[in-house]
């Protein structure tokens, strides 16, 4: 006898992305390829793949009052700010970004910045995909335009840098 939970039945699918799967998003300089969008997961999580080319803001400051936000960095280095605190984070670093923590991050250098994105659970991935449909329907991402599409995920900017 044991105290495991009985497995489902039947079994859950397992999803597989291969290096070119996923669902591409780009949003002029930045591209997000969505790894899993909470499908497989019950919408627990939500993964993607940020890319942003050098000498690149990010987003304005903002924080999340519905999912954790987590930020790993595969190649390039980023600079995280988190208040009014500056963070280096080369290859190799995590950042995790709890409900209420203001943050934003740039790619000062020189290389691309490739990171792996969380989100937990799911929601913020629709978020890119409408800031692709605002651009794809001929709207401009002006920090007006991102804050209103933030705020339909629970996000809100919370001024400092990148604003």
């Amino acid at each position: 006898m044991t105290d495991d939970p009985p497995l489902p039945s039947p079994a859950p699918e397992v999803a597989l992305v291969t290096r070119d799967g996923g669902e591409v998003i780009d949003l002029g300089t930045a591209r997000v390829r969505i790894l899993e969008d909470g499908t497989t997961t019950g919408h627990r999580l939500g993964i993607a793949e940020i890319t942003i080319p050098p000498h690149t803001e990010g987003p304005p400051q903002h924080r999340h009052a519905q999912h954790d936000e987590g930020f790993y960095v595969v190649s390039g280095a980023a600079v995280f700010t988190v208040g009014e605190t500056v963070h280096e984070a080369p290859a190799g670093t995590l950042v995790m970004v709890p409900p209420g923590a203001p943050h934003t991050f740039a790619n000062p250098g020189d290389q691309p910045l490739v990171m792996i994105n969380t989100f937990t659970p799911d929601l913020y991935v629709q978020y890119f995909r409408d800031l692709r449909d605002m651009l794809s329907g001929g709207g401009a991402m002006t920090p007006g335009a991102v804050t209103e599409v933030m705020s339909r995920y629970a996000t809100t900017p919370t001024g400092g840098a990148a604003e």
